[in-house]
Parts: C-alpha cells; sequence; structure tokens
C-alpha cells in the first residue's frame, strides 16, 4: 500500500477525480490545503480522508511555510506527494525534499503556454488542438518531466470557459493514470531525468492520449 498526499488550493475536482478512482493499492492518506475556505476539504472529509490546512497567511515567508506544509505532509509518511490545483509556487528546497516523487497537473500541452491563463493564450495563438500534461515537478516552474498529456482539438467559436471545460475533462482522466502508474512501481525517472513508464508505448517525452472528439 503507497500512501498519497495530495495538495489542493480550492475545489480540488482532480482531488475528486484521483480519489473516486479507487486506485488498489493506494491510499489518500491526506489532502492538505494552503486556504481554510477550499471546497474540496469538505469532499476529503466526507470520504474519510484526513482534511488539514496549512494556511500560507500564517507564514512570514514562502520558506517558513513550506517548512510547514513539508512537516505536515511527512507526518503521513507520503510515497507520492500529488499537486491538484495548488496555487502555491514551491521552493527549491521543498521540490528538492519530494524528488521524483511529486506530480503536478498542467492545462497545456507542456511545454507550450506554462503559467497562468493558458486557454486564453492558447486562443490567441490560435492552436488547433490544446489538452493538458501530467509532469514531475521540478524546481522551474512547469517545466518538469512529461508524464502523460491528453489532447482536444479547439473548435471553431470556443472561448475560453468551453476550451477549459473540454481539458477539464481529459484532465480527470490522466492523472488518476499517472497516479496508478506510480503506486504499481511502472513509473519513475531514471539517473538522467527522463520518465519511464513500463509496459506502455512511453518514451523520453512520456505517453500521450489521442486527440478526443467533442
Amino acid at each position: 500500500m503507497k500512501n498519497i498526499v495530495i495538495l489542493i488550493s480550492g475545489r480540488g475536482s482532480n482531488m475528486e477525480a484521483i480519489v473516486r478512482a479507487q486506485i488498489p493499492g493506494a491510499k489518500i492518506a491526506a489532502v492538505i490545503s494552503n486556504r481554510p475556505d477550499a471546497a474540496g476539504l469538505a469532499f476529503a472529509a466526507s470520504h474519510g480522508i484526513a482534511a488539514q490546512v496549512v494556511d500560507h497567511k500564517a507564514y512570514p515567508s514562502r520558506e517558513a511555510f513550506d517548512a510547514a506544509l513539508a512537516e505536515t505532509i511527512d507526518a503521513h509518511q507520503p510515497d507520492l506527494v500529488v499537486l491538484a490545483g495548488f496555487m502555491r509556487v514551491l521552493t527549491d528546497g521543498f521540490v528538492g525534499r519530494y524528488n521524483g516523487r511529486l506530480l503536478n497537473i498542467h492545462p497545456s500541452l507542456l511545454p507550450s503556454f506554462p503559467g497562468l491563463h493558458t486557454h486564453q493564450r492558447a486562443l490567441e495563438a490560435g492552436v488547433r488542438v490544446a489538452g493538458t500534461t501530467v509532469h514531475f515537478v521540478t524546481p522551474t516552474l512547469d517545466c518538469g518531466p512529461i508524464v502523460i498529456q491528453a489532447v482536444v482539438p479547439v473548435l471553431d467559436g470556443d472561448d475560453e470557459a468551453a476550451l477549459a471545460a473540454r481539458v477539464l475533462v481529459q484532465e480527470h482522466r490522466i492523472y488518476p493514470q499517472a497516479v496508478r502508474w506510480f503506486v504499481e512501481d511502472r513509473l519513475s525517472l531514471t539517473a538522467d531525468g527522463k520518465v519511464r513508464v513500463t509496459d506502455e508505448p512511453a518514451g523520453p517525452a512520456g505517453w500521450t492520449v489521442p486527440p478526443v472528439e467533442g
């Protein structure tokens, strides 16, 4: 059994998707938020999962907050830490502490459109496909080794909300898959920082779900 700690800042829909997947061999040990009002905490508590808050506003610096967050996480002896809409930039020390066992999901086909406002930027760029990426976290924001991606078409008449909704459906597909691979000891990083997924068609750039219509 592998212990998983999930970090959220809001509703935690990707956290919900992972919990609902009921991955064999995985125990969701805790859901931790940096915001006391995060809606996802109620979902976690209702499913018998420890729901905790480490309020970033209570700490004088990013380093102090990250230290307190790490202490709370480590109390659950995590094998994997999952960022699911956790809206804080983490310090290099925090990221290094969980190297190779810290995952994030980003609503674009990285390396395109890292950071914020990804859907609007994709529309402004005129791309014909968009999507989402699960990646290992490294100190450089949204630049870690890619685990799995899903592609969606950009349709005529799409606005930011419509594209975001289509991408979110795919987020809920691929994040539980990435976690499942980790729990099954099929997902790892090589010595040179490349993703390896055994028994799947994975290469240096990870595994891609083909475009989904609609």
